[in-house]
């Protein structure tokens, strides 16, 4: 039978679940610097790094709790009667949060906001708070957005004058827009001109992938094709299929049996913000991208997205039980070599590709670009749980992985 109960990503952010030593560790680290801080004369900002599924949310999601726990509850606590907010960038994921906060007594729902509607109430009423907590900071707005009512130059320097503390997560390979285009380096140039700390996690806490085969996901979406490692598939189902109906057969069946598995797609198909269905078709299979999700649950969640391909936007955050990959026209493999090419020139994703005042560069921009859908291919390798399978539109770079695979299969 399907456990749905394990399957809601409301039960993988719960507050009430336990934490590692290390998590616990880091929970108290935060707050004693927001404890110290609260009453300083500049704003001070901790930095959470971590890739997908190192366990960024949960932290944040304690965090948040047991802040507003003492600011109701401990009138020995420095954060008795503060106001505080939790912030992210991405609606699908908001979702969840406001979910949990209906279930926790501690947590109200108006507590929980996008930060352009955040920074927008605040200047309304002349207002500032004292602690701000930010989940995905990779998402934040690094240029004005009017279209979003968002008229300031970057969100993160904004927060900061709002606020007496921010804790923030960031991913630099999940940096997807231009409009919020991050590096690390970008991202401390502002952090570092308060006071501030830094922590990194590395432990994978969602998939049940051996190490090398993660470090095998990350080398690829730099760009480069490796052999499998020889430990690919121990506790882990990874498959390479060169028919992508037999891959979407495969994920309905692992979907009937235990939930949570979904078909995923990159850029470099049909899409436009229409309204209407626009089709992926690769051989003998055809499937629309996922529509716009106007209910308050996740897109996973909905059993008949099973019917849908998803994108980056609405998986970026979320676990998967098994993902099926479609790296589509946009990825592809240069002749003779064991190195991806990205090809521009099939990107559909125009929201992606704004232009920005401050890279003038054009090859500094072609970089970026490259960077930005090699990314969204790293967050959409990094869903499934329990297993994750590829194919591939290029045929080269589709013989390629067949061959890999067919030869770690061999070494077993």
């Amino acid at each position: 039978p399907m456990q749905t109960d394990t399957n809601q990503a409301v039960a993988k952010l719960s507050p009430l679940l336990p934490l590692t030593p290390e998590q616990e560790q880091l929970l108290h680290q935060i707050l004693n610097f927001t404890n110290q801080h609260l009453t300083g004369t500049a704003p001070a900002v901790f930095t959470i790094y971590g890739e997908a599924g190192t366990g960024k949310s949960v932290v944040l999601s304690h965090l948040f709790n047991e802040l507003q726990v003492r600011t109701r509850n401990d009138q020995t606590s420095p954060l008795f009667k503060t106001t505080n907010y939790f912030l992210v960038n991405h609606p699908e994921v908001l979702k969840v949060y406001k979910e949990i906060a209906g279930d926790q007594a501690a947590l109200l729902k108006k507590n929980f906001m996008r930060p352009t509607s955040f920074i927008n109430q605040l200047d309304k009423q002349h207002q500032t708070v004292d602690v701000v907590v930010v989940d995905e900071a990779h998402l934040l707005l690094s240029k004005p957005d009017h279209y979003n009512n968002f008229y300031h130059e970057n969100q993160l320097a904004e927060l900061i004058k709002r606020a007496r503390v921010v804790i923030l997560v960031f991913d630099p390979y999940q940096v997807l827009r231009m409009k919020s285009f991050w590096t690390r380096d970008r991202l401390e140039q502002i952090t570092h001109r308060y006071p501030h700390q830094e922590v990194t996690l590395t432990h994978q806490f969602r998939m049940s992938a051996s190490t090398s085969l993660l470090q095998w996901m990350n080398d690829f979406t730099d760009g480069v094709i490796n052999p499998l490692p020889a430990d690919a598939r121990d506790h882990y189902d990874f498959r390479v299929f060169t028919d992508a109906e037999k891959m979407r057969q495969q994920v309905f069946k692992q979907d009937a049996a235990v939930g949570l598995s979904r078909i995923l797609s990159t850029s470099g198909y049909p899409s436009t913000l229409d309204g209407g269905k626009h089709y992926i078709q690769e051989g003998r299979f055809k499937m629309p991208w996922d529509q716009y999700n106007y209910t308050a649950t996740p897109w996973a969640e909905i059993p008949s997205t099973i019917n849908e391909v998803g994108s980056i936007y609405t998986c970026q955050g979320f676990d998967l039980n098994y993902a099926g990959i479609i790296i589509g026209p946009v990825i592809a493999q240069v002749p003779g070599t064991n190195r991806l090419q990205v090809n521009l020139d099939r990107f559909t994703d125009s929201e992606a590709f704004k232009r920005r005042d401050d890279l003038t560069d054009p090859a500094e921009v072609k970089h970026y670009q490259e960077r930005l859908i090699l990314n969204a291919l790293n967050v959409i390798l990094k869903r499934g749980v329990r297993g994750t399978y590829l194919y591939a539109h290029d045929p080269l770079l589709n013989h390629t992985l067949a061959t890999i695979y067919a030869s770690n299969l061999e070494r077993k």
